[in-house]
């Protein structure tokens, strides 16, 4: 069955904003929101030019695993959300490890 409306979108004082992917199991929204939280956070506290790309950077990369950003997720297939997620995570783990 199709999202309705109410399930794509959140309305905040009268702006619409895209929800996050309802299919995202638990233990990976939990480290999704970890990251966004620590992007938003960065972009607040940043002391330099590439410290504010890089946290912008982060949080961009948590949104688009969220389901926030990019295609939208009801217009996805079960397996491209999954692969969705799966390359969030990925990116972000590297930037954890300095691969990123």
């Amino acid at each position: 069955m199709a999202p309705t409306e109410d399930e794509k979108w959140l309305v905040v004082d009268g702006r619409r904003w895209r929800r996050q992917d309802p299919a995202i199991p638990e233990a990976e929204l939990a480290r999704l929101t970890s990251h966004l939280g620590r992007g938003r956070s960065g972009v607040r506290t940043a002391a330099d030019d590439a410290e504010l790309a890089a946290t912008r950077h982060r949080t961009q990369l948590a949104k688009v695993g969220l389901g926030e950003r990019g295609t939208p997720w009801w217009e996805q297939s079960d397996d491209e959300r999954r692969e969705r997620l799966e390359s969030a995570l990925a990116e972000l783990d590297a930037l954890d490890r300095g691969d990123g």
